[in-house]
């Protein structure tokens, strides 16, 4: 006695809406000023209020940071690394909006299942960002002339940017038949 199942049905390609549908660049440009400015900032604010002794105080040239210097520093870079993951791997993973993007009104989702994408998606999102930076940045002006407006890193974590409450496309259809088991 033989039974016969069918393969399963092919995985249907990620569904496309038309190219406006999609945020463009100088939005996720403006989203991506937003959500680094804070990081910026912490790293440059120690440098201002002369973290460094002055030259007036040295007999020889002063390269000795001093020690409010280095614990304003690691601070700084401890809160910068809780905004990261904050931010751009628990908020945005759960939601699919960081704090830019929440201003931007749009949000990043799974392109085939049009869910956020989850922390540790997220977190590689952030990571594949370096591939967009590798050939002069160029990843990063991928959507001026891509149909769904991603960026290298999109590509490869299959994931879009779309506006708040954008509705999700209709499935495609499938038109293969599944075969009965024989008896």
């Amino acid at each position: 006695m033989s039974t016969y199942s069918a393969p399963p049905p092919p995985v249907a390609p990620p569904r496309a809406l038309p190219k406006s549908a999609y945020i463009s660049w100088s939005r996720r440009l403006l989203a991506f000023l937003i959500d680094w400015a804070p990081i910026s900032i912490g790293f440059y604010v120690p440098y201002f209020p002369g973290g460094f002794e002055s030259v007036e105080h040295c007999t020889d040239y002063c390269d000795e940071p001093t020690d409010a210097w280095v614990a304003a520093m690691l601070i700084a870079t401890l809160l910068c690394a809780v905004y990261f993951f904050w931010n751009f791997c628990y908020r945005q993973g759960k939601t699919g909006q960081s704090i830019g993007k929440s201003a931007m009104n749009f949000v990043v989702i799974d392109q085939r299942t049009w869910q956020p994408i989850g922390f540790w998606r997220s977190l590689l999102r952030q990571i594949a960002h370096y591939v967009d930076q590798l050939i002069c940045y160029i990843g990063y002006l991928w959507p001026l002339w891509d149909d769904q407006r991603q960026t290298i890193a999109d590509k490869i974590m299959s994931t879009v940017c779309v506006p708040v409450g954008m509705p999700q496309p209709p499935p495609r259809p499938f038109y293969g038949a599944i075969a009965e088991p024989t008896k």
